[in-house]
């Protein structure tokens, strides 16, 4: 309660389905008697083959915060994001679906989303990985974090009211 003195209710559905999708749904419920603000991620970490040969794709044209320049804002240039270094980004009023091409492995990771405008983008690459105690120094080469997130324009809900987060994760096979 000293970090956040408000009264929630927090509920996590996890699906697995016969298919191979990964369902999650977060709900939160304000029990609080005023109104209270937060920002939300799930945090998705994709296991990839290589971090300098995978593509991200549906996040062309938008503009985004670059937490590595004092979230200063810029717009997407490229057709599809590669990796060459660092990034740390929040794309905003993203459309509802994003796929990474994972070329090596022969597969795409396709990520659906819904109550969530924004995907955060994250892989720390060689230098913050070996300051990450958790995180071997390495390690950063076969991930990729993309997540479903509100960031950029806080979720308020009144006393009694729900917000509802859901990401879908699957994996198909690419050429």
């Amino acid at each position: 309660m000293k970090i956040w003195p408000h009264s929630f209710e927090f509920r996590l559905k996890v699906c697995l389905t016969a298919d191979g999708r990964l369902i999650l749904i977060s709900r939160i419920r304000n029990v609080n008697g005023k109104p209270f603000s937060f920002s939300f991620a799930f945090h998705t970490y994709l296991s990839i083959s290589d971090i300098s040969e995978v593509r991200l794709e549906g996040l062309e044209t938008l503009d985004y915060l670059d937490n590595l320049y004092q979230k200063e804002r810029f717009t997407e240039q490229g057709d599809a994001l590669t990796f060459e270094s660092e990034v740390d980004r929040v794309y905003l009023d993203s459309s509802n679906m994003v796929a990474v091409l994972d070329h090596e492995k022969k597969r795409t990771f396709v990520i659906r989303k819904e109550g969530l405008p924004d995907v955060v983008v994250w892989n720390p690459w060689e230098k913050k990985s070996k300051s990450i105690v958790d995180f071997g120094d390495e390690e950063y080469k076969q991930m990729l974090c993309v997540d479903g997130a509100a960031v950029e324009n806080p979720i308020t809900l009144k006393p009694g009211e729900e917000w509802t987060g859901r990401l879908e994760l699957s994996v198909v096979p690419s050429t």
